[in-house]
């Protein structure tokens, strides 16, 4: 995903809306540009979820969600934008290929569609004792961004969430279009096509599971066992009495590259300057605050450069199951109340649950806004916490901090190359 820069920037500049370089499309436009060999072979352009799909089903199909980052998506049509389309034609058009963009992309369907019956070969796939039955009903499938906006009950305009696991993202959707495109910024759709901003970072908690992991080793050595929940929830709330600028620490969880910073690569990193106060609580505080460092810089746009209105932001994933620890830092961080719901833990496998239930309600006439909100979420406890002002004050400091230090991660990187 930080191997199609040169990709990347053309399509933006041609199609003058924001291509991400891991976008299926920018990754298509790459192998033109390398001359790869295969590409008048290719008979089907999908994602994981898709291809998963079609084994399993033998439908060649997207939700909106998911189809939104393969391809720039009309919110008018709820399909592929047909100008962009034609664009791209055009620009490939002297290579000769035997196939049009749109005929090798996945049909595009908005949640509560039918996307198929799982195949007896789908069936045999996931069962091959026999004992599963065929024809079950398929929804569109979606990745982790549009489960998560469903998991989160996230899909009406103003409202947001916030997924945070190996990655991070921040999913926002708008009442309107943006005044610009920005290179942070992905515009994709909810699984029912409404316009989502979503500043993305490829690196979240990996970092934090290796320093975890490590302190589990050091116990063990010491014949202490402790299980890994223990392990994380006693060092979260360990974090909590560390200074609020986490005592001058700095830490970057890049374990790939991260192209809001400007990393086509990534190398983990920690730092302690002499003057630091380096002990138990600052190193872990650092390590969570570093985990959204990537992720605050484009929310930073959408809040600060284009005001966007924001009633609810929620979270979920991994990171916040440990309660008010991850979340207070995060709303403290963006300045913004942080929701969490007894299924914070839970992230997308929740989500697609809900949307495969939503088909049967689908041709009733009910919204999918209307099913989560009356059927799914009337009754769940929501976690609500407020920012604090002296966090605030801290993380605006270690941001500060962070932004130059990304200099000593780049040469790091460049180091490290000629070890």
């Amino acid at each position: 995903n930080n191997m199609t820069s040169k990709s990347s920037q053309k399509l933006t500049a041609l199609f003058q809306y924001n291509i991400p370089q891991r976008w299926s499309i920018s990754h298509l436009y790459q192998a033109i540009l390398n001359q790869e060999t295969h590409l008048d072979q290719i008979d089907y352009l999908t994602t994981l979820a898709g291809y998963v799909h079609w084994k399993l089903s033998g439908e060649k199909v997207l939700g909106v969600g998911e189809a939104s980052g393969m391809f720039p998506i009309d919110i008018q049509t709820q399909s592929y934008h047909r100008r962009m389309l034609s664009q791209f034609d055009a620009l490939v058009n002297e290579k000769n290929y035997p196939w049009k963009i749109e005929q090798i992309l996945p049909k595009v369907l908005v949640a509560g569609q039918s996307a198929g019956c799982l195949s007896v070969e789908g069936a045999a796939l996931l069962d091959p004792d026999g004992n599963l039955q065929a024809d079950i009903p398929m929804c569109p499938p979606e990745g982790d961004a549009g489960t998560g906006m469903v998991a989160t009950n996230s899909i009406k305009e103003k409202t947001g969430n916030i997924s945070a696991g190996t990655s991070a993202f921040t999913m926002i959707v708008l009442e309107k279009e943006l005044s610009q495109v920005y290179e942070q910024l992905d515009m994709v759709t909810t699984p029912t096509g409404k316009l989502v901003a979503m500043a993305h970072a490829n690196n979240c908690t990996t970092d934090i599971n290796a320093w975890v992991k490590l302190f589990g080793e050091s116990l063990k050595a010491f014949g202490t066992e402790v299980s890994t929940e223990k392990l994380y929830e006693t060092l979260f709330m360990k974090a909590l009495e560390g200074d609020a600028d986490c005592g001058g620490l700095l830490s970057y969880g890049f374990y790939s590259g991260e192209h809001g910073v400007g990393l086509s690569e990534g190398c983990p990193l920690f730092i302690h300057p002499t003057n630091a106060d380096f002990n138990l609580a600052n190193f872990i505080r650092v390590h969570l605050y570093s985990a959204f460092g990537a992720m605050k810089l484009g929310m930073d746009i959408l809040m600060q450069q284009e005001k966007i209105n924001i009633d609810s932001i929620l979270g979920h994933g991994g990171i916040f199951k440990t309660k008010n620890v991850a979340q207070k830092i995060l709303a403290s961080a963006l300045n913004t109340p942080i929701a969490t719901m007894e299924t914070a833990g839970e992230g997308g496998a929740w989500g697609i649950a809900l949307l495969a239930n939503f088909l049967e309600k689908y041709p009733s006439g009910q919204s999918l806004e209307q099913y989560l909100d009356d059927c799914i979420f009337r009754n769940v406890d929501i976690s609500m916490v407020e920012p604090d002002e002296n966090i605030s004050d801290g993380y605006a400091t270690f941001m500060r901090n962070y932004k130059k230090g990304i200099a000593v991660v780049q040469a790091a990187i460049t180091t490290g190359k000629n070890l």
